[in-house]
């Protein structure tokens, strides 16, 4: 949970944004610190103060902070975009995932190619829950329709910038620094 109104006597964002005074029982100043404003001001731009009153009223205690957090979160999603709110953010995410693993069956069709062409034996299939894809010797790669193959150590794998160890820091895949807005 976040500060409460007694915190200097500040009142919580909720009631300062109403301009009530924040009791010592306000149900919002547990998830509405004085520090967030804008917080608040999307959720009764999205929702209404009466209708979160009302939904937080009806939730369990340790419920609250989980229904406010979504609530902030949708508000913050309609008011960037009002038609879609955060399903336009899952849809373009779930794009982004479709594009990628295309791309990655793509890679891997390719590097089954390349085993095949240097008479690369196929390795015999490892479980499907197994978490040993790698050995000191040889590296396994996935095929497309199901098996892994192996190749030498010395088979050049492509930078990963999603590794751990990337040399720039960055772990955004598209090469960027994150942050962004979708």
């Amino acid at each position: 949970m976040s500060s409460s109104s007694s915190n200097y006597n500040s009142p919580c964002a909720a009631c300062k944004f109403l301009r009530r005074k924040c009791m010592p029982g306000c149900i919002f100043a547990p998830y509405f610190p004085p520090e967030e404003p804008h917080k608040f001001a999307n959720v009764h731009k999205i929702f209404g103060a009466s209708n979160v009153t009302k939904l937080l009223n009806e939730l369990l205690p340790h419920q609250r902070e989980d229904a406010v957090n979504s609530l902030a979160y949708e508000a913050e999603a309609r008011v960037r975009d009002p038609v879609y709110g955060c399903v336009g953010a899952i849809s373009f995410l779930q794009r982004q995932v479709d594009r990628l693993q295309k791309e990655l069956d793509a890679a891997n069709a390719e590097l089954v190619r390349y085993a095949t062409c240097n008479d690369i034996q196929p390795a015999a299939p490892l479980p499907a829950n197994s978490s040993q894809g790698v050995s000191n010797s040889v590296h396994l790669i996935m095929a497309p329709r199901g098996g892994y193959y192996q190749t030498p150590n010395s088979f050049p794998f492509p930078y990963l910038p999603w590794s751990d160890n990337n040399p720039s820091g960055g772990g955004d895949i598209n090469g960027g620094g994150g942050g962004g807005t979708l």
